[in-house]
């Protein structure tokens, strides 16, 4: 029997992080308003901070055709590529918002977007922390994509 061990910060909420990680998750939080999800009213904002601290934004948009929407995160892996060519991303703050509910608790990229987030770790050999934040509660850290997809496939597999 193997056992996978994961770890990650808890933190109380945004006063309890540094500068950088406020600054980051401000900026998510931002971008929760260039958010186009007329069918689910669900709001996802992602913000990411480049090697050298430049910030890229992204957020969910969704389509009438639905399996074409495009969710936050690749967005704003997008937005960091077309700011900063070649330069990896090495944080990463998600934040959503309802309609119906006050969401309080962190809300997890879904299992594409974790794999995304997985490849850009491996394409430039970094870490890329994950910060993880509702409307309101607590905030978790991740230290690296991969502990939200500790499994994913794998470009050795090819």
């Amino acid at each position: 029997m193997a056992t996978l061990t994961i770890t990650y910060d808890v933190f109380e909420g945004p006063e309890a992080l540094g500068a950088a990680d406020r600054e980051l998750l401000a900026a998510a939080r931002a971008a929760l308003e260039n958010s186009y999800s007329p069918y689910s009213n669900f709001r996802v904002g992602a913000a990411a901070r480049l090697r050298g601290g430049a910030i890229a934004r992204g957020w969910n948009t969704e389509n009438a055709a639905y399996p074409m929407c495009l969710c936050a995160e690749p967005a704003a892996l997008a937005a960091a590529a077309n700011l900063q060519p070649g330069v990896p991303v090495t944080t990463m703050a998600i934040t959503v918002k309802s309609p119906s509910q006050t969401v309080d608790s962190p809300a997890s990229p879904c299992g594409s977007c974790r794999q995304q987030l997985t490849e850009h770790e491996t394409r430039f050999g970094v870490d890329l922390r994950i910060i993880l934040r509702g409307e309101a509660g607590p905030i978790y850290v991740f230290h690296s994509a991969k502990d939200l997809l500790p499994f994913g496939f794998a470009s050795n597999l090819l």
